[in-house]
């Protein structure tokens, strides 16, 4: 065999683990996927999303922002409105989550002929 043609990648040229630090972790999927159905706000995530402590939501949310996944708006009134969506970029997921989805559906959730679209 010509060694020329043995080529050896590490787990950092893999593209899906570039993809896995941007939309991995326990938070950063639910977020998405909670986006994808429709804008919300930050107290109304924060309801949605059992367990998940306040300041790590703002976190997480300011990680997604900061990589283009999530857009944050700001409403200038009193109280303060604040407003969570995808972002272009981050609709560019929807595929890909619904896929993941209806592969957990399936194969680790045991639901058979389900499958999810938005």
């Amino acid at each position: 065999m010509d060694e020329k043609k043995l080529q050896y990648h590490t787990a950092e040229e893999c593209p899906i683990t570039a993809t896995i630090d941007v939309i991995g972790g326990k938070w950063k999927p639910p977020i998405i996927w909670l986006l994808m159905k429709n804008p919300m706000r930050f107290g109304e995530l924060h309801k949605t999303i059992p367990g998940m402590a306040l300041k790590v939501l703002s976190r997480t949310l300011k990680e997604l922002e900061a990589d283009g996944i999530v857009i944050r708006k700001a409403y200038p009134e009193i109280p303060p409105r604040v407003e969570y969506s995808l972002s272009p970029k981050g609709e560019t997921l929807r595929p890909v989550m619904t896929l993941m989805s209806n592969w957990s559906r399936q194969h680790i959730m045991g639901e058979v002929g389900t499958e999810e679209v938005f």
